[in-house]
Protein backbone atom coordinates (compact mmCIF):
# COMPACT_ATOMS: atom_id res chain seq x y z
CA UNK A 1 0.00 0.00 0.00
CA UNK A 2 1.23 3.51 -0.83
CA UNK A 3 2.61 5.19 2.30
CA UNK A 4 0.42 8.28 1.87
CA UNK A 5 -2.71 6.16 1.53
CA UNK A 6 -1.80 4.11 4.60
CA UNK A 7 -1.10 7.27 6.61
CA UNK A 8 -4.44 8.80 5.61
CA UNK A 9 -6.32 5.60 6.44
CA UNK A 10 -4.55 5.35 9.80
CA UNK A 11 -5.23 9.00 10.65
CA UNK A 12 -8.90 8.56 9.71
CA UNK A 13 -9.25 5.44 11.86
CA UNK A 14 -7.45 7.13 14.76
CA UNK A 15 -9.76 10.13 14.46
CA UNK A 16 -12.86 7.90 14.49
CA UNK A 17 -11.66 6.10 17.64
CA UNK A 18 -10.91 9.42 19.35
CA UNK A 19 -14.39 10.64 18.43
CA UNK A 20 -15.92 7.50 19.96
CA UNK A 21 -13.86 8.04 23.10
CA UNK A 22 -14.85 11.69 23.39
CA UNK A 23 -18.54 10.82 23.07
CA UNK A 24 -18.48 8.13 25.76
CA UNK A 25 -19.62 8.68 29.34
CA UNK A 26 -16.89 7.13 31.45
CA UNK A 27 -14.83 7.74 34.56
CA UNK A 28 -14.81 7.01 38.26
CA UNK A 29 -18.45 6.70 39.36
CA UNK A 30 -19.87 8.59 42.33
CA UNK A 31 -23.48 8.21 43.49
CA UNK A 32 -24.94 11.11 45.41
CA UNK A 33 -28.25 11.07 47.26
CA UNK A 34 -30.67 13.94 47.68
CA UNK A 35 -34.35 13.92 48.70
CA UNK A 36 -34.35 10.11 48.63
CA UNK A 37 -33.16 10.08 45.02
CA UNK A 38 -29.82 8.95 43.65
CA UNK A 39 -27.75 10.81 41.06
CA UNK A 40 -24.70 9.64 39.12
CA UNK A 41 -21.53 11.71 38.67
CA UNK A 42 -18.31 10.67 36.98
CA UNK A 43 -14.78 11.90 37.72
CA UNK A 44 -11.97 11.88 35.15
CA UNK A 45 -8.89 13.79 34.07
CA UNK A 46 -8.99 16.16 31.12
CA UNK A 47 -5.96 18.12 29.93
CA UNK A 48 -4.22 17.35 33.22
CA UNK A 49 -7.14 18.53 35.38
CA UNK A 50 -9.56 16.59 37.55
CA UNK A 51 -13.09 17.02 36.16
CA UNK A 52 -16.47 16.08 37.66
CA UNK A 53 -19.56 15.69 35.48
CA UNK A 54 -23.19 15.08 36.32
CA UNK A 55 -24.57 12.21 34.23
CA UNK A 56 -28.17 11.71 35.32
CA UNK A 57 -30.55 10.17 37.79
CA UNK A 58 -29.48 6.73 38.93
CA UNK A 59 -30.67 3.66 37.10
CA UNK A 60 -29.12 0.22 36.80
CA UNK A 61 -28.93 0.62 33.02
CA UNK A 62 -27.05 3.91 33.25
CA UNK A 63 -24.72 2.59 35.93
CA UNK A 64 -23.91 -0.53 33.88
CA UNK A 65 -23.44 1.57 30.73
CA UNK A 66 -20.73 3.60 32.45
CA UNK A 67 -19.05 0.43 33.74
CA UNK A 68 -19.03 -1.01 30.21
CA UNK A 69 -17.78 2.29 28.81
CA UNK A 70 -14.90 2.26 31.29
CA UNK A 71 -13.81 -1.12 29.95
CA UNK A 72 -14.27 -0.08 26.33
CA UNK A 73 -12.41 3.21 26.84
CA UNK A 74 -9.33 1.29 27.97
CA UNK A 75 -9.47 -0.78 24.78
CA UNK A 76 -9.89 2.34 22.65
CA UNK A 77 -6.94 4.11 24.30
CA UNK A 78 -4.80 1.03 23.78
CA UNK A 79 -5.78 0.87 20.11
CA UNK A 80 -5.12 4.60 19.66
CA UNK A 81 -1.60 4.13 21.07
CA UNK A 82 -1.06 1.27 18.60
CA UNK A 83 -2.11 3.55 15.74
CA UNK A 84 0.21 6.31 16.98
CA UNK A 85 3.06 3.80 16.97
CA UNK A 86 2.13 2.76 13.44
CA UNK A 87 2.16 6.40 12.29
CA UNK A 88 5.68 6.79 13.67
CA UNK A 89 6.76 3.67 11.77
CA UNK A 90 5.32 5.27 8.62
CA UNK A 91 7.48 8.35 9.34
CA UNK A 92 4.46 10.56 9.88
CA UNK A 93 5.32 13.67 11.85
CA UNK A 94 2.85 16.06 13.39
CA UNK A 95 3.39 19.67 12.41
CA UNK A 96 3.39 22.39 15.02
CA UNK A 97 0.43 24.62 14.26
CA UNK A 98 0.93 28.37 14.27
CA UNK A 99 -1.59 30.72 15.87
CA UNK A 100 -3.14 31.71 12.52
CA UNK A 101 -3.93 28.10 11.64
CA UNK A 102 -5.36 27.43 15.12
CA UNK A 103 -7.52 30.54 14.81
CA UNK A 104 -8.73 29.39 11.38
CA UNK A 105 -9.60 25.94 12.72
CA UNK A 106 -11.67 27.54 15.47
CA UNK A 107 -13.34 29.83 12.93
CA UNK A 108 -14.20 26.88 10.67
CA UNK A 109 -15.63 24.94 13.62
CA UNK A 110 -17.79 27.90 14.66
CA UNK A 111 -19.13 28.11 11.11
CA UNK A 112 -19.46 24.35 10.62
CA UNK A 113 -23.27 24.27 10.58
CA UNK A 114 -23.41 27.08 8.04
CA UNK A 115 -20.78 25.44 5.82
CA UNK A 116 -22.50 22.05 5.86
CA UNK A 117 -25.94 23.59 5.31
CA UNK A 118 -24.64 25.48 2.27
CA UNK A 119 -23.04 22.31 0.87
CA UNK A 120 -26.33 20.46 1.41
CA UNK A 121 -28.16 23.18 -0.54
CA UNK A 122 -25.67 22.86 -3.39
CA UNK A 123 -26.34 19.11 -3.52
CA UNK A 124 -30.11 19.48 -3.41
CA UNK A 125 -30.43 17.88 0.03
CA UNK A 126 -33.87 18.64 1.46
CA UNK A 127 -33.07 20.13 4.86
CA UNK A 128 -33.39 23.32 6.90
CA UNK A 129 -30.69 25.14 8.80
CA UNK A 130 -32.25 24.03 12.11
CA UNK A 131 -32.45 20.39 10.99
CA UNK A 132 -28.85 20.51 9.78
CA UNK A 133 -27.76 21.87 13.15
CA UNK A 134 -29.76 19.20 14.97
CA UNK A 135 -28.18 16.39 12.92
CA UNK A 136 -24.67 17.74 13.49
CA UNK A 137 -25.33 17.88 17.24
CA UNK A 138 -26.59 14.29 17.24
CA UNK A 139 -30.30 15.10 17.56
CA UNK A 140 -33.29 13.65 15.73
CA UNK A 141 -35.19 15.28 12.89
CA UNK A 142 -38.49 14.59 11.18
CA UNK A 143 -39.39 14.89 7.52
CA UNK A 144 -35.95 14.11 6.08
CA UNK A 145 -35.04 10.97 4.16
CA UNK A 146 -32.44 8.67 5.67
CA UNK A 147 -30.20 9.32 2.66
CA UNK A 148 -30.28 13.08 3.16
CA UNK A 149 -29.58 12.69 6.87
CA UNK A 150 -26.62 10.42 6.07
CA UNK A 151 -25.24 12.98 3.61
CA UNK A 152 -25.25 15.63 6.34
CA UNK A 153 -23.65 13.22 8.84
CA UNK A 154 -20.96 12.28 6.33
CA UNK A 155 -20.20 15.94 5.67
CA UNK A 156 -19.77 16.42 9.40
CA UNK A 157 -17.34 13.50 9.57
CA UNK A 158 -15.34 14.76 6.57
CA UNK A 159 -15.06 18.27 8.04
CA UNK A 160 -14.08 16.92 11.46
CA UNK A 161 -11.40 14.82 9.81
CA UNK A 162 -9.73 17.67 7.91
CA UNK A 163 -10.01 20.01 10.93
CA UNK A 164 -8.23 17.54 13.20
CA UNK A 165 -4.95 19.10 14.34
CA UNK A 166 -3.14 15.92 13.26
CA UNK A 167 -4.59 16.20 9.75
CA UNK A 168 -4.83 19.91 8.93
CA UNK A 169 -1.16 20.09 7.87
CA UNK A 170 -1.26 16.80 5.95
CA UNK A 171 0.16 16.87 2.43
CA UNK A 172 -2.43 17.67 -0.21
CA UNK A 173 -2.42 15.07 -2.96
CA UNK A 174 -4.63 12.53 -4.68
CA UNK A 175 -4.56 10.19 -1.66
CA UNK A 176 -5.80 12.94 0.64
CA UNK A 177 -8.50 13.97 -1.84
CA UNK A 178 -9.65 10.34 -2.09
CA UNK A 179 -9.86 10.07 1.70
CA UNK A 180 -12.23 13.04 1.81
CA UNK A 181 -14.46 11.51 -0.85
CA UNK A 182 -14.42 8.18 0.98
CA UNK A 183 -15.83 9.88 4.08
CA UNK A 184 -18.44 11.81 2.10
CA UNK A 185 -19.74 8.70 0.31
CA UNK A 186 -19.46 6.31 3.27
CA UNK A 187 -22.48 4.01 3.29
CA UNK A 188 -23.54 4.95 -0.25
CA UNK A 189 -21.02 3.29 -2.59
CA UNK A 190 -18.68 0.34 -2.14
CA UNK A 191 -16.09 2.18 -4.27
CA UNK A 192 -16.19 5.43 -2.29
CA UNK A 193 -12.88 7.25 -2.64
CA UNK A 194 -12.01 5.35 -5.83
CA UNK A 195 -11.68 6.78 -9.31
CA UNK A 196 -14.88 6.89 -11.34
CA UNK A 197 -14.85 4.10 -13.93
CA UNK A 198 -18.23 4.77 -15.57
CA UNK A 199 -19.43 7.69 -17.74
CA UNK A 200 -20.81 10.75 -15.95
CA UNK A 201 -23.61 12.96 -17.24
CA UNK A 202 -23.98 16.52 -15.96
CA UNK A 203 -27.46 18.00 -15.78
CA UNK A 204 -28.01 21.21 -17.75
CA UNK A 205 -25.24 20.68 -20.29
CA UNK A 206 -24.24 18.35 -23.11
CA UNK A 207 -20.62 18.49 -21.93
CA UNK A 208 -19.39 15.08 -20.74
CA UNK A 209 -16.26 14.66 -18.57
CA UNK A 210 -13.80 11.98 -19.66
CA UNK A 211 -13.12 8.89 -17.57
CA UNK A 212 -10.35 9.86 -15.12
CA UNK A 213 -6.98 8.10 -15.20
CA UNK A 214 -5.08 8.14 -11.91
CA UNK A 215 -1.71 9.13 -13.35
CA UNK A 216 -3.31 12.06 -15.17
CA UNK A 217 -5.26 13.20 -12.10
CA UNK A 218 -2.11 13.02 -9.96
CA UNK A 219 -0.19 15.06 -12.52
CA UNK A 220 -2.97 17.64 -12.94
CA UNK A 221 -3.31 18.08 -9.18
CA UNK A 222 0.45 18.47 -8.81
CA UNK A 223 0.49 21.09 -11.56
CA UNK A 224 -2.07 23.16 -9.62
CA UNK A 225 -0.41 22.63 -6.25
CA UNK A 226 3.00 23.56 -7.65
CA UNK A 227 1.76 26.57 -9.59
CA UNK A 228 2.76 30.13 -8.72
CA UNK A 229 -0.80 31.12 -7.81
CA UNK A 230 -1.37 32.75 -4.44
CA UNK A 231 -3.03 30.41 -1.94
CA UNK A 232 -6.56 31.82 -2.29
CA UNK A 233 -6.55 31.51 -6.08
CA UNK A 234 -4.90 28.10 -5.78
CA UNK A 235 -7.71 26.90 -3.49
CA UNK A 236 -10.28 28.13 -6.02
CA UNK A 237 -8.45 26.30 -8.83
CA UNK A 238 -8.46 23.09 -6.76
CA UNK A 239 -12.18 23.47 -6.06
CA UNK A 240 -13.11 24.00 -9.71
CA UNK A 241 -10.76 21.31 -10.98
CA UNK A 242 -12.27 18.60 -8.77
CA UNK A 243 -15.82 19.67 -9.66
CA UNK A 244 -15.19 19.72 -13.41
CA UNK A 245 -12.97 16.62 -13.57
CA UNK A 246 -15.68 14.52 -11.87
CA UNK A 247 -12.99 12.27 -10.43
CA UNK A 248 -15.33 10.19 -8.27
CA UNK A 249 -18.63 8.45 -8.88
CA UNK A 250 -20.46 11.00 -6.68
CA UNK A 251 -19.89 13.76 -4.15
CA UNK A 252 -17.38 15.68 -6.28
CA UNK A 253 -18.72 19.14 -5.33
CA UNK A 254 -18.74 18.28 -1.62
CA UNK A 255 -15.25 16.79 -1.89
CA UNK A 256 -13.96 19.80 -3.84
CA UNK A 257 -15.19 22.34 -1.30
CA UNK A 258 -13.68 20.53 1.69
CA UNK A 259 -10.40 19.91 -0.17
CA UNK A 260 -10.13 23.61 -1.08
CA UNK A 261 -10.96 24.60 2.49
CA UNK A 262 -8.27 22.33 3.84
CA UNK A 263 -5.76 24.29 1.77
CA UNK A 264 -7.05 27.65 2.96
CA UNK A 265 -7.28 26.67 6.62
CA UNK A 266 -3.81 25.11 6.63
CA UNK A 267 -2.53 28.53 5.55
CA UNK A 268 -4.69 30.46 8.05
CA UNK A 269 -6.48 32.25 5.21
CA UNK A 270 -10.20 31.68 5.92
CA UNK A 271 -12.87 29.51 4.33
CA UNK A 272 -14.94 29.16 1.16
CA UNK A 273 -18.67 28.50 1.42
CA UNK A 274 -21.23 28.98 -1.36
CA UNK A 275 -24.24 30.66 0.32
CA UNK A 276 -27.54 28.84 -0.09
CA UNK A 277 -29.24 31.87 -1.65
CA UNK A 278 -26.53 32.02 -4.35
CA UNK A 279 -26.58 28.34 -5.30
CA UNK A 280 -28.60 28.85 -8.49
CA UNK A 281 -26.29 31.66 -9.62
CA UNK A 282 -23.29 29.48 -8.89
CA UNK A 283 -24.71 26.48 -10.78
CA UNK A 284 -25.23 28.61 -13.90
CA UNK A 285 -21.65 29.84 -13.74
CA UNK A 286 -20.45 26.26 -13.11
CA UNK A 287 -22.17 25.00 -16.27
CA UNK A 288 -20.51 27.79 -18.24
CA UNK A 289 -17.19 26.84 -16.67
CA UNK A 290 -17.69 23.18 -17.62
CA UNK A 291 -18.28 24.29 -21.20
CA UNK A 292 -15.20 26.52 -21.22
CA UNK A 293 -17.14 29.80 -21.26
CA UNK A 294 -16.37 32.79 -19.00
CA UNK A 295 -13.96 30.73 -16.89
CA UNK A 296 -12.75 33.82 -15.01
CA UNK A 297 -16.29 34.83 -14.05
CA UNK A 298 -16.87 31.90 -11.69
CA UNK A 299 -13.45 32.41 -10.10
CA UNK A 300 -14.28 36.02 -9.35
CA UNK A 301 -17.70 34.96 -8.04
CA UNK A 302 -16.08 32.52 -5.61
CA UNK A 303 -13.61 35.14 -4.46
CA UNK A 304 -16.14 37.96 -4.09
CA UNK A 305 -19.25 36.11 -2.87
CA UNK A 306 -18.04 32.90 -1.22
CA UNK A 307 -14.61 33.51 0.30
CA UNK A 308 -14.32 34.75 3.88
CA UNK A 309 -10.83 35.98 4.73
CA UNK A 310 -9.38 36.08 8.24
CA UNK A 311 -6.86 38.66 7.15
CA UNK A 312 -9.35 41.53 7.08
Amino acid sequence: MNNNVEIMDTLHYKHSLEEQLNNMICGSIEIREKDEKKYIYVHYRELGRNVSKYVGEYSDDLYNLILNNNLKSKELRKEIKTLEKKLKELNYQESELNDEVKLNIDFAKRNLVDSIYNQAMLEGVVTTYDDTESIIEGGKVNGMTSNDIMKVVNLKHAWEFVLDENVIMAEENFSFLSQINKLILEGFYYNAGKLRSTPAKIGGTTWIPSIPIESQVVEELNDILNSKLDDVNLAIELLLYVMKRQIFIDGNKRTAIIFANHHLISKGLGIISIPGDLVEDYKKLLIMYYEGKDTDKIKQFLKDKCYVSLKG
